[in-house]
């Protein structure tokens, strides 16, 4: 799935952007979080500025993210409606489509859309441009499995809360949230963004009838920095 041959030559490519995207990210400077609370600008001129490169967009690894992967490998997703938050290029709604889920997916920026179907041009993913604070009404409730990947840390924390019942807001009786997110310690000062959350924000996603089945902290490795893993189920 996805492209092969990443090579440390795209990671050097990879780091020179990420440079350079930090150096017109508003949220990297006072006041920039009010000007441009969902960072829409800035997740524009990613995708912009990369010009076809996914090394140029930060989160592209071409592949599904190892803990999603590792999380599908143990099951099928047959039939099930499956929505991914924040898509990007595609590669974590490709692997939900593989397990069997019948997956819609959506990213805030019209170009990673296009640019995931031009990737997966047979894919019987259904791609769409959306905001997660004003999804279609049809969406309500309407998801077996919400994925939720790198969305979240990338919020300031003043529109977590609105997120979380957002995300909620999706999920049908008998639904999963899934949400993979860089990990901290409570009061742990982090630079950003992203924002690694800390438990209280992963314990604050059971809302809106969600209730918190599991909770993984996952310690770093060589390959990964910690992360959570955590599931959010909406009783049937």
């Amino acid at each position: 799935m996805g492209e092969a041959g990443v090579t440390e030559e795209f990671f050097a490519r990879r780091a020179a952007a990420r440079a350079r995207l930090d150096a017109i990210d508003p949220h990297k400077r006072p006041g920039g979080v009010e000007a441009d609370p969902q960072r829409k600008d800035w997740f524009e001129a990613v995708y912009r500025l990369a010009e076809g490169d996914a090394a140029g967009v930060p989160w592209a690894h071409l592949a599904p993210h190892p803990l999603l992967a590792d999380w599908l490998a143990t099951r099928r997703l047959d039939g099930l409606r499956a929505l991914d938050i924040g898509c990007g290029l595609g590669d974590n709604a490709e692997a939900l489509a593989a397990a069997g889920a019948n997956v819609t997916a959506f990213d805030l920026v019209e170009n990673a859309v296009a640019w995931a179907k031009r990737r997966f041009p047979q894919s019987a993913v259904d791609y769409r441009a959306a905001d997660l604070f004003a999804t279609p009404e049809e969406w309500r409730g309407g998801f077996d499995l919400v994925h939720e990947c790198y969305t979240l840390q990338a919020l300031p924390d003043t529109l977590l809360d609105r997120a979380a019942e957002a995300l909620a807001g999706l999920i049908a009786p008998g639904g999963l949230l899934l949400v993979i997110a860089r990990a901290r310690d409570e009061g742990q000062e982090v630079g950003g963004p992203p924002w690694p959350l800390p438990p209280s924000r992963m314990e604050a996603l059971a809302v809106g009838g969600l209730r918190c089945e599991t909770l993984e902290d996952i310690s770093a490795t060589n390959a990964m920095v910690r992360h959570w893993r955590a599931a959010f189920r909406r009783d049937g």
